[in-house]
């Protein structure tokens, strides 16, 4: 079954979709009413309370949500989890500056709760790391995610099931024809999460589709995880999409490493100023709890990513500590001779 829903909905196990619970609650005992699991419509329970927070900015960033009418995505805009065949879109842009050094593509989402603290607790970490006994009797955390049509899923949780599942492809275009720009899919996660947190079952490495007999996909998948990419070492739990995407983001606004552009030759840019293109396998749905999607190509320096916040920050604070100085300073100097002593003169 398909279902288009928001983490939100997906943390409180009944998404909008049908999955779970008929109707979206659980009957009580004795004939009672109709009991919800869902929190209350309010600002301060549905996360909606007036905030600022920090957001990276890039060098580049391409909206193909496909809300706008004009859109070439906008056709896409309904789309399922399971659509046969994938719907598909070209965006067409131009990057005004070159980027010089080695380049990051992030996909980001907008009104997505990945710090929902049930849907955060969807998962099995025993599982993800590779334990034989866990893979076929998940932890009751995934729950109703944990199981499907009495087989144990694999990887289980609201998490996994969500993964994004958007394909993006880059091309530059000269003189009307397109050039591939090569994007590596290694090395987009943590060193620790890809060879200590994440491990295939233990057993023949070479043979994923043994290793994970008796399970069953995540049901938003098309696919199992033992065929997430063909190259063994990239497979399976260990698959880096994967992992970037289980590491759970702080803020509803967030975006996630893609691939990376290498930087070839010292003496031409990584990207070069001009017109690309982006070709979209449009297969996450986010229309139905009013998300945004986006591609990012940032860089980096020798100093690290670009965070105008901190900047402004600091220089916000030094500001207000030097005026307050110079004021202190000046009561000091204006009232601080005054005679202090208990003493009544003669």
């Amino acid at each position: 079954m398909a279902v288009n829903y928001s983490a939100k909905e997906e943390a409180d196990g009944h998404p909008s979709g049908g999955v779970g619970v008929p109707g979206g609650g659980a009957v009580g005992g004795g004939g009672g009413a109709v009991k919800t699991r869902k929190p209350d419509n309010t600002a301060f329970k549905q996360q909606r309370l007036p905030a600022w927070p920090p957001i990276l900015t890039a060098g580049a960033g391409i909206d193909y949500t496909g809300t706008e009418p004009s859109s070439p995505c906008n056709k896409c805009l309904n789309v399922s989890w399971d659509s046969t065949p994938p719907c598909t879109c070209t965006i067409n842009f131009t990057l005004e500056h070159s980027f010089e050094s080695n380049v990051f593509m992030y996909y980001g989402l907008s009104n997505f709760y990945q710090n929902h603290r049930r849907y955060v607790k969807s998962r099995d970490d025993s599982q993800l790391n590779g334990d034989n006994s866990s893979l076929l009797n998940p932890s009751k955390e995934c729950e109703p995610y944990r199981t499907n049509e009495d087989k144990p899923i694999a990887p289980c949780g609201a998490i996994a099931n969500s993964m994004f599942n958007d394909t993006l492809e880059l091309y530059r275009i000269d003189n009307d024809t397109r050039t591939p720009i090569t994007l590596i899919k290694k090395g987009i996660a943590w060193w620790t999460d890809k060879n200590v947190k994440f491990r295939n079952p233990t057993g023949d490495g070479n043979n994923l589709t043994a290793l994970f007999q008796g399970t069953t996909k995540p049901v938003n998948w098309p696919k199992p995880v033992y065929m997430l990419d063909p190259e063994p070492d990239n497979n399976g739990f260990i698959n880096e999409d994967f992992i970037v995407w289980m590491r759970t983001a702080a803020l509803p606004t967030f975006r996630k490493l893609y691939r990376l552009i290498e930087r070839k030759n010292s003496l031409q840019p990584t990207l070069q100023a001009g017109k690309y293109s982006l070709d979209i396998a449009y297969n996450y749905p986010v229309h139905s709890f009013d998300g945004r999607k986006r591609m990012i190509l940032s860089t980096i320096s020798w100093m690290g990513g670009k965070n105008p916040f901190l900047g402004i920050a600091y220089i916000t604070v030094g500001s207000i500590c030097f005026f307050l100085g110079v004021v202190l300073l000046f009561i000091h100097h204006k009232y601080g001779n005054r005679n202090t002593s208990a003493d009544i003169p003669n």
